[in-house]
This record gives C-alpha cells, sequence and structure tokens, in this order.
C-alpha cells in the first residue's frame, strides 16, 4: 500500500538552521537521492504521459518521515526502505525496524565504505550490527553487490578516502 522512508536528518557540514513549515515540507532537502532515482525509473519508455502517471504514482505511495519522529507507530502492510543505513547507528536501527506490525517488509540499503558519520566505522555501524544479528534468521536475507553504480570515479574515492 506505502512505502515509508526514514530519513536521518543530521547535515554533512554546518547546518543551515530552522526549516518552516510541515514534516513533509522540511523533508524536502532531504530527500534528492531519491528523488533522483525517481526520475531515473520514470524516463524507461511509455513518452511523457506514461512517464508522468509513473512519476505520480510513486509519489503517492512514498512517504518520507524524519528519523526523530519514528517512535510510538506500528506500520502494518508497508515497505520501510532505509537508505543510507551505514550511518545509522545500531539503537536507530533497532528504534526503525522494530516498528513493523504484520505485513511489513524492511530493507536496508548502504554500503559501508561510505559511512560518513564521525563517531560510526564498519565494526558499529547499524547496518552490520542487522546484517550480523539476523544472517542465521530464516526470513532475513543480505545481499552484497561487488561494484557501485555511480560512477570509477566515485568507486575510487570510495577506495582511497
Amino acid at each position: 500500500k506505502e512505502i515509508i522512508m526514514p530519513r536521518v536528518t543530521v547535515p554533512v557540514g554546518e547546518d543551515i538552521g530552522f526549516l518552516p513549515g510541515t514534516e513533509e515540507e522540511k523533508m524536502t532537502p532531504w530527500m534528492g537521492a531519491l528523488m533522483d532515482n525517481l526520475e531515473v525509473l520514470t524516463q524507461t519508455g511509455g513518452g511523457d504521459w506514461g512517464r508522468a502517471a509513473a512519476d505520480d504514482l510513486l509519489r503517492s505511495r512514498i512517504r518520507i518521515h524524519s528519523l526523530n519522529f519514528m517512535r510510538g507507530p506500528t506500520f502494518l502492510n508497508k515497505y520501510i526502505i532505509l537508505d543510507e543505513a551505514q550511518n545509522l547507528t545500531p539503537k536507530q536501527m533497532k528504534t526503525l525496524i522494530t516498528r513493523a506490525g504484520p505485513g511489513t517488509k524492511v530493507i536496508c540499503l548502504g554500503n559501508v565504505a561510505q559511512i560518513d558519520t564521525p563517531y560510526l566505522t564498519e565494526t558499529t555501524s547499524g547496518l552490520t550490527y542487522v546484517v550480523d544479528r539476523f544472517k542465521q534468521w530464516p526470513h532475513s536475507g543480505h545481499i552484497t553487490l561487488l561494484r557501485g553504480e555511480r560512477s570509477r570515479l566515485a568507486d575510487f574515492a570510495s577506495d582511497i578516502l
């Protein structure tokens, strides 16, 4: 029925301060990566009308929430996509995954080589924690991709920086 995408709202650099508006309006700056990916998905065939219809459908089914407001709710029959999960702590992962109610699936996406949170490492990342804790549970799965999808430059930078 719906895709929930919690996002961590911690800036990489200096904070730009208060953002006015509703939670959805405040989350707009944090959704650049999602919007870029949706644009790629909706560019494949169908002409202008097909792209517009696919874009409207995807946008109407995806709900963006700040990680700060994820305590309390139970998500029923939803997909929860945790993008950039390598930058979450084990406690944040626990908070998010334990919100899953019946029929809900949780997908964690991330690359531990791209951790940019100063107090996390490959061994302390919430993504590593979840993969390790769930590896013996028969209802979970883990996929490690062998190469990046951005560019040779991004792959090289990930390796040497």
